[in-house]
């Protein structure tokens, strides 16, 4: 929960002071890096929290499959749909 609540935070942020002009949108990037008080910082926490998600991720299903949370058919298709929910959400953005 925390790194989602903190990849929809920063991409707000990120967001505010995004232009996505395929003239300008190098330019707002560098902007944010530079000129937006810890945009720098901001910018990497959304970039490596992308890769924590998905680790964290990956660790909730390790550990279902080695309880045995796959023999629950209902938790096992609402599992299987979150992760394709998730997926395509990274895809898109």
């Amino acid at each position: 929960g925390v790194c989602l609540i903190m990849q929809v935070l920063t991409g707000l942020f990120l967001a505010m002071h995004y232009t996505a002009d395929i003239s300008s949108a190098f330019s707002s990037v560098a902007h944010i890096c530079r000129d937006v008080q810890y945009g720098w910082l901001i910018r990497n926490l959304h970039a490596n929290g992308a890769s924590m998600f998905f680790i964290c991720i990956y660790l909730h299903i390790g550990r279902g499959m080695y309880y045995g949370s796959y023999m629950y058919k209902e938790t096992w298709n609402i599992g299987v749909v979150l992760l394709l929910l998730v997926m395509a959400t990274a895809f898109v953005g």
